[in-house]
């Protein structure tokens, strides 16, 4: 059964190009070496400018399990902790059909 992600950040006033950058980062790492990944999108709130949403799409459960246990995912996280504006919040969905 797929999984979706939808990851909302908030960004510090003034650092969307850093967490952009960072984020563009590990978006190639996870592209080049998650075969379960099924997509892996970063966008930005039209009326919150500081709000991001990543939208995730893992094939099943170990490929989401897989993500978030890589090295470089978790080289990310005191690289984003510097540019957010609080924890994430992270709502899981599961694939119907």
């Amino acid at each position: 059964m797929t999984i979706g992600v939808i990851a909302t950040l908030k960004v510090q006033e003034g650092k969307g190009p850093e967490f952009e950058a960072i984020f563009t980062e590990l978006a190639k790492q996870v592209r080049a070496n998650e075969p379960g990944n099924l997509a892996y999108q970063l966008t930005k709130s039209r009326t919150e400018p500081n709000t991001y949403k990543v939208l995730e799409l893992y094939k099943d459960q170990e490929s989401l399990t897989l993500h978030g246990g890589t090295d470089y995912f978790k080289a990310a996280g005191p690289k984003l902790g510097g540019v957010l504006g609080g924890r994430p919040e992270v709502e899981y969905l599961d694939g119907i059909g």
